[in-house]
């Protein structure tokens, strides 16, 4: 027998398939057939199966066309197969409870205890664990694995309505509570459904109508808990990350935000402003907000290690790099990245989050430095000790990080932010990251770009906006007794001030050349 290792990956929807995919499949739809099967014919049992392994095919089949990105990750494929199997399993083990309960009560109709099984809690684990695409295919093939278990066309339809229900009722879920509330539109969905049926029911005595209705209404809380329980489990064996955890690492109590308010506060308000930009970007463009915003905020928390030689968080004393050469000033900046990632390791930060702070560098030359040592080497340094490690941005959500980054950085430096200058200043940066080839790697096209480059000018524009000056007052004017004391400050900081242009956070140096993104096409100017 030959080796699968050594069998070629099958193409479908030109996506290359692993073999064992397969394998995967027949044994996801084996342990389903087993789970939902009540008798032992062989015939009844082949017939489930061969059921079973066809719904369960189009449901990877339709991932592989249109969610390629889970077929990398087999992780998630696992998890998609063991919700199907776990569902159903949850609700057997419901389903006996119910059994042996209703029969206590003395109550001779079990039937309509199926409007009380939990099954529908799939679908809404498969919208927070996935997204909705995934959550109304697994609806649609729930249900029609659940009317074959139960032997029933009605109880298809009712777990479909019920699925779609349990997944967009958590689309927006921000809060532990959002599924509770889910879990209750999914009794109202519920009851609903079984109205509708009590109207053509050839049997509509109250005896039967009454439990199905007090079954359907209490399917809810079963729903919200059976989530509750196994959410926090998959997030933690499958490291899935759900808003609800990006939530949490916003929270400024948090210790790692904590420590970098503390320690660098300047990297922390500008880890905040960029955090700004990118949810804005992140929006326009069709990826996570909150994904986004949670990777600005964590993406230096590197600098918490060495956070002076960082010229946002250096007051008015000299700057540490003067006392260092440029080789050893550019390998401290670019540690950053390493330290930032070993402190997302120690707090067990999602791994998103983690590819954005080994990434929103991508492979940028610090050129202050590079440029420093050109000039006070007698030998051309290598270019190579003067870059960041990379990798370059693999997705759009880091390519968002790496630009806003570098444009809050060069905002500083502006003198005069007129519109005019700000946006300016932003397709500068955009060309000059465009031109160093750091967006080859990702897929952001010249349309997102351009949506990029108008949210960033129209925030900065509303951030670096001046004010008018107070009535009796001249805040730039020192007072006479403390201006020979800030004398020698004033003139480090206007030195300062000429070598801003951001040592570790500027990319490259800013070219005259800029292209600029219309709607039309791309056009090339002079800045």
């Amino acid at each position: 027998m030959k080796n699968t290792k050594s069998v070629k990956p099958v193409k479908f929807f030109n996506n290359k398939i692993d073999p064992k995919m397969f394998y995967f499949v027949l044994v996801c739809s084996l342990l389903i057939s087993v789970t939902i099967v009540r008798s032992l014919d062989v015939a009844n049992f082949i017939g489930i199966f061969s059921i079973s392994m066809i719904a369960i095919s189009i449901m990877f089949m339709d991932i592989f066309r249109y969610k390629p990105t889970y077929i990398k990750l087999q992780k998630m494929i696992i998890l998609l197969g063991l919700m199907f199997f776990c569902t159903l399993v949850f609700g057997r083990l419901i389903e006996y409870i119910f059994v042996n309960f209703t029969r206590g009560l003395g109550l001779h109709e079990q039937k309509t205890i199926i409007y009380g099984l939990p099954v529908q809690a799939g679908a809404m684990l498969v919208m927070l664990l996935f997204d909705s695409h995934t959550a109304i295919i697994f609806s649609f093939i729930i249900s029609i694995l659940s009317g074959i278990w139960q032997n029933d066309a009605y109880y298809t339809f009712y777990v479909f309505a019920g699925s779609i229900i349990a997944a967009f009722s958590v689309i927006r879920c921000k809060r532990r509570s959002d599924i509770l509330r889910g879990g209750l539109y999914v009794s109202i969905a519920n009851m609903i459904s079984v109205l509708v049926f009590s109207t053509f029911s050839s049997n509509r005595t109250l005896g039967i109508f009454i439990p199905s209705l007090i079954f359907a209404l209490t399917s809810g809380i079963s729903i919200s808990a059976f989530t509750f329980i196994v959410l926090p489990i998959l997030e933690s064996l499958f490291k899935v990350t759900t808003d609800i955890t990006l939530l949490e690492l916003l929270d400024l109590n948090q210790p790692l935000m904590k420590n970098l308010m503390i320690s660098a506060p300047g990297t922390y308000h500008h880890s905040v402003i960029v955090g700004n930009l990118v949810e804005a970007a992140a929006e326009d463009i069709g990826v996570n907000p909150l994904l986004a915003r949670v990777s600005a905020y964590y993406h230096d928390i590197g600098k918490i290690k060495m956070p002076e030689y960082f010229v946002e968080n250096q007051s008015g004393s000299i700057s540490k790099h003067e006392k260092l050469t440029p080789h050893m000033s550019s390998m401290i900046l670019i540690s950053h990245v390493k330290e930032g990632l070993e402190l997302a390791d120690e707090y067990k930060l999602p791994e998103q989050v983690k590819d954005i702070i080994t990434q929103h560098h991508g492979t940028h030359i610090i050129n202050y430095f590079y440029q420093k040592a050109k000039q006070e080497q007698s030998d051309p340094p290598k270019e190579e000790d003067y870059r960041y490690p990379g990798p370059k941005p693999q997705h759009r959500i880091a390519a968002i990080v790496m630009i806003a980054d570098a444009v809050e950085a060069a905002s500083r430096v502006l003198k005069d932010s007129s519109p005019a200058r700000v946006s300016g200043l932003v397709e500068k940066i955009i060309n000059n990251v465009l031109i160093d080839g750091q967006l080859a790697e990702c897929d952001l096209t010249l349309k997102d770009i351009q949506k990029i480059k108008e949210r960033f000018i129209f925030i900065l524009i509303g951030i670096l906006h001046k004010r008018i000056e107070y009535p009796g007052f001249d805040f730039n004017k020192a007072d006479a007794r403390q201006g020979d004391q800030y004398k020698n400050i004033d003139r480090e900081s206007q030195q300062k001030e000429k070598d801003k242009p951001a040592l570790d956070q500027v990319p490259g140096g800013l070219s005259p050349n800029v292209i600029k993104f219309t709607k039309g096409g791309t056009t090339a100017s002079k800045g």
